[in-house]
């Protein structure tokens, strides 16, 4: 194609929004190295900063989302959306795209409902189970709705397209044999090993079921991958710091995901729809506890979709205390549970989910 691309994207306040955005203009990059990118974001949000330093522009807008716990605090919200549907117009016309595409979050509404109004093509990248309010109204103008999912209620169904959540490449080419990674990371490669993530700032549910259930670990002969997340990693560091730390391994972040998804032989984590796809990619059996707080309790939805394919198993906060060893030990006591689990999850893991993406955008736009 002799043509220069110019493309619009806008997702953000969470990187589960952001970074499927970014691997997006990444393969289209690959694909057309003199594509011209422009991205739209929330001043203020966390994309005004991950943008640029994964190399692309970016525009902020004066947006924000509903203020459930202050009311009084929304009072201004309809003047700074029509503020950013103003700014977002403007840049749109100045910029001037083939096409734009829309990961959610706050700036995604102004900045991709412009673009439409305006004759740009759009396309939607929804990463939950459950479609967020932004998503649902814009689909209605979407030339595609790229889901991580089958079924999505909100969406046209005739827009749908199944091809998953965008994933960090590490995560795709970096998966190594179970027994190697075990070994790279100083643990016994015979023993069952136990990765738990709960996000980066950790999850305190899991981390008082670990604390709960040390003793089962350790009395089993079980390994424990644990990461802790920021907020009580120093707490739990010095609570354990007479356990054999060859069985506990304790980390505050994990950087390596890859060798240590590798190194799994039972997954715990949270179910945010990127950890998800990275999971399905991992294919590991895997416990998941949903934060309950997510928006429109999206986290469940995610993992429901997974349970009712025997892909996972799931334990709701609420039930922690009663149900989380025993859920836990009939995955890890059970081979046959574990190999099935890790068999199902193929039907949800997409590695390929940015190539196939760009690939239908190309095609409903008759690019070459």
């Amino acid at each position: 194609m002799n043509k220069k691309l110019k493309v619009i994207l806008s997702g953000g306040g969470t990187g589960g929004h952001i970074f499927p955005a970014i691997a997006i203009a990444d393969e289209i990059k690959k694909r057309f190295p003199d594509t011209e990118f422009l991205f739209i974001g929330a001043n203020g949000k966390m994309e005004m900063e991950k943008v640029p330093q994964a190399g692309y522009k970016i525009e902020g807008i004066d947006i924000a989302g509903i203020n459930r716990g202050n009311i009084l605090s929304n009072l201004g919200l309809p003047f700074k959306i029509l503020k950013s549907l103003s700014k977002s117009k403007r840049i749109i016309k100045n910029f001037a795209p083939d096409f734009a595409i829309g990961t959610g979050g706050f700036a995604s509404g102004p900045a991709l409902y412009e673009a439409g109004k305006l004759g740009v093509p759009i396309f939607i990248q929804e990463q939950n189970a459950h479609a967020g309010v932004t998503n649902k109204i814009l689909s209605k103008k979407a030339k595609a709705v790229f889901t991580a999912y089958p079924k999505v209620d909100g969406f046209p169904s005739e827009k749908i397209k199944f091809l998953g959540n965008p994933i960090r490449e590490n995560i795709v080419s970096g998966m190594q044999e179970t027994a190697q990674a075990k070994e790279k990371m100083g643990l016994d490669k015979e023993k069952l090993t136990i990765l738990s993530v709960g996000g980066s700032l950790g999850s305190r549910t899991l981390n008082n079921a670990w604390k709960s259930h040390l003793n089962e670990i350790i009395n089993k002969d079980y390994q424990l991958i644990w990461q802790t997340g920021k907020l009580d990693y120093k707490e739990i560091l010095d609570q354990t710091k007479d356990i054999d730390n060859r069985k506990i391994r304790i980390l505050e972040f994990i950087k390596d995901m890859e060798t240590a998804y590798s190194a799994a032989d039972v997954i715990v984590s949270r179910a945010g729809a990127i950890a998800i796809s990275e999971l399905a990619v991992a294919q590991k059996p895997v416990l998941l506890v949903p934060f309950p707080f997510a928006a429109e309790d999206h986290q469940t939805k995610n993992a429901m979709n997974l349970v009712e394919k025997n892909a996972a198993r799931i334990v709701k906060d609420s039930e922690i205390q009663d149900k989380f060893w025993s859920t836990l030990s009939e995955i890890c006591e059970n081979e046959s549970v574990r190999k099935e689990m890790s068999e199902n999850l193929k039907y949800f893991a997409k590695p390929d989910a940015a190539k196939e993406i760009v690939d239908e955008i190309i095609k409903k736009l008759n690019f070459e």
